[in-house]
């Protein structure tokens, strides 16, 4: 089997990380597969933060927390996230779960762990996150889509159990 293939297939996501940061060099590969994701006519429209920084991280997961009413570390304990955010333009939610998707893949080609964390909708649209996204020089109309949260996991996960009966052909 292909080797593409076979990572998409044993990707799985991850919710207890280790204490320690991804290296750059591994970050910057997997954005620049977000980069490459497929957007509806070209337009590009996703955009990326990348946190690395543990102060900003925890504060993005206890805004994250607060939107979701719950009081645990909503990033697990992941040191490093890449927040994707879209110009709202053409297909761009579409666009930003393809971007999304880029990523959580690439990570775990290089052997990096991810997850999908939500909330960055609420978040960007309140006044702490517009002043977040200020600070960051994002000056577009865009919509948070997600926090790709990165790093390594602390156990071995689960396989995950494929539902049967969603496949269908003519």
């Amino acid at each position: 089997m292909n080797e593409t293939v076979k990572d998409l297939i044993s990707r799985k996501s991850c919710k207890c990380y280790q204490d320690r940061h991804v290296d750059r060099e591994l970050i910057d590969q997997i954005v620049a597969a977000g980069l490459n994701a497929p957007t509806g006519r070209n337009m590009q429209t996703p955009r990326f933060v990348v946190v690395t920084n543990d102060d900003t991280v925890s504060k993005l997961s206890a805004m994250n927390a607060a939107v979701g009413s719950m009081e645990h570390d909503h990033f697990y304990g992941a040191k490093d996230l890449i927040i994707v955010l879209v110009k709202k333009e053409c297909t761009y939610i579409y666009d930003g779960g393809l971007a999304m998707g880029n990523l959580m893949n690439a990570a775990w080609a290089l052997g990096v762990d991810s997850r999908w964390i939500h909330r960055a909708k609420e978040i960007f649209e309140s006044d702490e996150g517009k002043k977040l996204l200020k600070k960051w020089g994002i000056e577009d109309d865009v919509e948070g889509i997600g926090f790709c949260v990165l790093g390594y996991a602390k156990e071995e996960k689960e396989k995950t159990v494929i539902n049967e009966g969603r496949v269908f052909y003519d």
